[in-house]
């Protein structure tokens, strides 16, 4: 009975060790050494300072930046803090409310542009975080952010293929729009354009 007991202590002790310091710190170290942006949240940052994450969605509402999937997480929009859908059924009313609201928002916003919208743009994920859009949802809202941004449509299809991320191993899924990356190149875009134009001015003075 003894001998038994302090086998099992022994195990126990062993495997504790295994696999509560050593595995963990082992991963840790392969993670920070072979996947050191990877293990660390795969953060973006400007001038230094943290902006987001690749893996997480941010909300853009401003109509020179292309719009991300809608989130229904609590208290406000791809709260990272509260993940999670809005739980209601495809026959639920509230849906059909939801969904309509959307389409109404991105009509006022380019009432200008046809065609059908990507259900992506009017349909929440279960996360609530989704971080990249449909290719066909980058290209929807082209035409608005070229004309309130000022900036040229070649130039953002340009921004938009620069920023796809193509399917593991290229047979799985589709090829999708990191949403973060291609807003961020667009808020280079802006300063570079604000910078110039308040060169201008004071040039002129």
């Amino acid at each position: 009975m003894l001998k038994d007991c302090k086998s099992s202590l022994l195990l126990f002790l062993i495997l504790t060790l295994l696999t509560g310091c050593i595995y963990p710190l082992a991963m840790t170290g392969i993670g920070q050494t072979v996947f050191p942006h990877q293990a660390n949240g795969s953060l973006l940052k400007i001038h230094g300072q943290v902006v987001g994450s690749v893996l997480i969605g941010q909300y853009f509402h401003g109509r020179r930046y292309f719009w991300g999937r809608p989130s229904a997480t609590a208290q406000f929009p791809d709260n990272a803090a509260a993940s999670g859908a809005s739980n209601l059924g495809p026959d639920n009313p509230e849906l059909v409310k939801h969904v309509e609201n959307r389409i109404r928002r991105l009509q006022r916003a380019d009432p200008g542009v046809k065609g059908p919208i990507p259900v992506d743009l009017v349909t929440s994920s279960g996360s609530g975080l989704d971080p990249d859009i449909s290719l066909a949802a980058a290209l929807y809202q082209l035409p608005r952010v070229a004309r309130t941004g000022g900036v040229s449509p070649n130039v953002l299809r340009r921004l938009i293929r620069s920023s796809v991320v193509e399917p593991l191993g290229g047979v799985t899924g589709e090829p999708v729009v990191d949403l973060i990356r291609l807003n961020l190149a667009l808020y280079r875009i802006y300063r570079k354009q604000h910078h110039s134009v308040a060169a201008a001015l004071l040039g002129k003075g």
